[in-house]
């Protein structure tokens, strides 16, 4: 009867007990394996559902109170209406996991996030609200800080906005261009100062710190042309190029605009005088050819880009939309053709 068995002293024996222990474990690895694709693919499709149709916000709320939803998966949720510009169901969802969380970090978190959402569905005062509450829990929290300065700003509340500043300064935040802006935005809008006043003060404030360049220079072109070329700083032509070209012909200064290289090939190509032949901007250029031939069709028009976030704007700004960062914008030309409105006779 032994002569049925293999001795288990036997190498043969140690080998065939090797590879059917491999085939057991690769066995049970296989079905663990599938089990808990279709546990995941279960509760994948279950979430998904959520987003097929809004649940209501009681049922929601039963659903994060018994787990059938993590917080993890209604941030994704939330997260994903933000996205979309459904604010209104990202509120409704960040209001509810504020009900149900108890740990204070994940509150705070999910404060933030419902002030940013009130910020960009426009909600000011209760944006405001929501930040001053963490402040009031958490004041060491620049985030909020900043983004109460921005809504500050936004309501033209600039002695609170300046006042923010202070905390930051304390918390060792580099506030330099905040506060120049905020001092900037403060002439222009002040009713206290006439024009030519107001003009003085932000020449100052450019002659002082030469932060600024486009919010002062914009206002002096627009208010003060006269003012604005005699205190034009060379170094910021091309950024101020939008500026140049939509200035009128008329309060143009002809001597100044001799005296600089750029500003030569821009009014060259823009008509005004045709000073040189020929310019290193390929736009400018193109323009100066035509001018000399005679023709038209063609003008300049130009896109705003943040030098911080890279975005591309179709209009000028001082603060970027996207990152909030100050005096960021970068002008871009581009050339485009020339739509003349065309006057027909009636005869």
């Amino acid at each position: 009867m032994n002569s049925l068995f293999i001795e288990f002293r036997d190498p043969l024996f140690g080998v065939i007990i090797f590879f059917s222990l491999i085939f057991v474990i690769a066995l049970f690895s296989y079905w663990w394996g599938r089990f808990k694709r279709n546990e995941e693919s279960r509760y994948l499709k279950s979430f998904m559902n959520v987003f097929d149709s809004m649940p209501t916000e009681q049922e929601l709320k039963s659903l994060m109170t018994s787990k059938a939803i993590s917080g993890k998966s209604a941030l994704i949720m939330a997260q994903t209406y933000y996205h979309n510009g459904d604010y209104e169901k990202c509120i409704e969802i960040y209001l509810i996991m504020l009900e149900v969380q108890k740990d204070p970090n994940e509150k705070k978190e999910t404060l933030f996030l419902l002030g940013k959402t009130y910020f960009k569905a426009g909600f000011l005062e209760r944006a405001q609200e929501i930040f001053l509450q963490i402040l009031k829990q958490f004041p060491r929290t620049p985030k909020a800080l900043r983004y109460l300065l921005i809504i500050y700003e936004k309501m033209h509340q600039f002695d609170k906005a300046l006042e923010v500043l202070e905390p930051l300064d304390e918390l060792g935040i580099n506030n330099t261009k905040d506060r120049i802006y905020l001092q900037a935005i403060s002439i222009i809008r002040s009713p206290k100062f006439g024009v030519e006043e107001k003009a003085q003060h932000l020449l100052e404030l450019y002659k002082e710190h030469h932060l600024l360049s486009y919010l002062i220079f914009e206002y002096l072109f627009r208010f003060t042309p006269k003012l604005a070329w005699e205190n034009l700083d060379m170094g910021e032509t091309e950024r101020l190029v939008d500026l140049l070209w939509n200035a009128p012909d008329a309060e143009a200064n002809l001597d100044i605009i001799h005296s600089n290289s750029y500003l030569r090939e821009l009014f060259s190509a823009k008509g005004v005088e045709l000073v040189v032949q020929e310019s290193t901007v390929f736009e400018f250029d193109v323009l100066i050819k035509l001018n000399i031939a005679d023709q038209s069709g063609a003008t300049l028009q130009f896109d705003y880009l943040c030098g911080e976030c890279k975005q591309i704007y179709p209009f000028s700004f001082h603060r970027c939309p996207n990152c909030h960062s100050i005096d960021s914008v970068v002008t871009e030309i581009l050339l485009t053709k020339d739509h003349v409105e065309a006057h027909h006779s009636l005869q």
